[in-house]
């Protein structure tokens, strides 16, 4: 492992020196295939250089305990060998999992989507539901949640709704919530107290950098509109709403909730990197069915993931046969034991697919 964290450390202050020329900065293609390499391997030089500099502090702490000092010093310097010790294991440990594949976004911030299925109105005030529930989560987390579209419905639910969410392990968590999400209970509109049906789908895309994905500007064809919105002096006087189109790829994107133009199309071009690097992603995935074989589900919009059961208090997630009866409490954003199942069940079938 040292040998090739090495390598690596020696690549990363190649790649430094190759950005900081003025052959590279010219030549803008060749300068991001290389940024990126830099952006992907930082993390993990980063630890490896905070190891090595523990090491060396330990060193000098055992060369400390052959010298003559008294009883009360030593155990002093000992406790700082076994701090230091603990935290070596825990570098040493996200190292391995680094090196062996481990998810690479994990950390990054995400992008999600939410849309009303099948149900109509319901389903619009089911979509309404989970993005509650996930600004609650994030709130608990001390994630931070930003709005960037949204579409209602005559009911008052959500036809549609994308925003952000950043913090420590914000896509370790939400990952898995991409899917078909069920809901079974008594719409407010049912006057004969029938259970109905209802879906919405959700996505969770890794944010990307801007070195992660080079988007050409001749690629985007860019449309601006008056968005629509409250009337009175809320009304929009300019066209503010942004439209953003990827040629190549048809990909649409777009973004209404800014009042400034500008605003609106940094949001949309967040939203179109996004949906294109997955899009790129899982054609990739696709490709590599072992790697997919390791996944909770395969993250698709039409898998059916998990059910919201209302007259018996009911969440299951189908994928790891997880019941819960808390329903209340899961909606008002206390998912840690539902989140913490499924990473238990992706780390059991990845330990799985490296047995021989």
């Amino acid at each position: 492992m040292n040998e090739q964290l090495e390598k690596m450390s020696a690549r990363y202050d190649e790649l430094e020196q190759l950005l900081a020329s003025h052959e590279m900065i010219a030549d803008r293609q060749q300068y991001n295939k290389l940024a990126k390499e830099l952006s992907d391997i930082k993390p993990a030089v980063s630890l490896y250089r905070q190891l090595k500099d523990l090491l060396k502090e330990s060193q000098e702490l055992e060369e400390i305990l052959l010298q003559k000092h008294d009883e009360d010093y030593h155990q002093l310097v000992q406790q700082e060998i076994r701090e230091l010790d603990t935290r070596k294991a825990d570098i040493e440990l996200n190292l391995k999992k680094m090196l062996a594949g481990e998810d690479k976004d994990a950390g990054r911030p995400c992008i999600v989507e939410i849309r009303q299925g099948t149900g109509g109105d319901e389903a619009g005030l089911f979509a309404a539901d989970l993005y509650r529930m996930y600004v609650k989560y994030a709130d608990r987390k001390g994630w931070s949640v930003e709005p960037m579209f949204a579409s209602t419905n005559e009911a008052g639910g959500l036809k549609e709704i994308t925003f952000s969410v950043k913090g420590r392990d914000a896509f370790r968590c939400l990952k898995f919530e991409s899917g078909v999400h069920r809901v079974q209970r008594v719409p407010v509109t049912e006057a004969q107290g029938r259970i109905h049906t209802s879906t919405a789908t959700v996505a969770v895309l890794v944010e990307p950098e801007e070195v992660d994905l080079v988007i050409e500007p001749k690629d985007l064809r860019i449309d601006t509109y008056r968005s629509s919105g409250p009337g009175g002096q809320h009304m929009q006087k300019t066209d503010s709403a942004v439209r953003i189109t990827h040629i190549p790829t048809g990909t649409v994107v777009a973004c209404q909730d800014e009042r400034s133009q500008i605003k609106n199309k940094a949001k949309a071009m967040r939203v179109l990197r996004a949906r294109i690097l997955e899009n790129k992603v899982e054609a990739e995935a696709k490709k590599l069915s072992s790697a997919r074989r390791i996944q909770i589900g395969t993250g698709d919009r039409s898998e059916k993931i998990r059910t919201y059961n209302f007259p018996d208090r009911r969440v299951t997630d189908h994928r790891i046969n997880f019941t819960s009866h808390q329903l209340e409490a899961i909606l008002e954003g206390e998912m840690d034991e539902l989140t913490e199942a499924l990473l238990k069940a992706e780390e059991e079938k990845k330990n799985e697919s490296r047995s021989p």
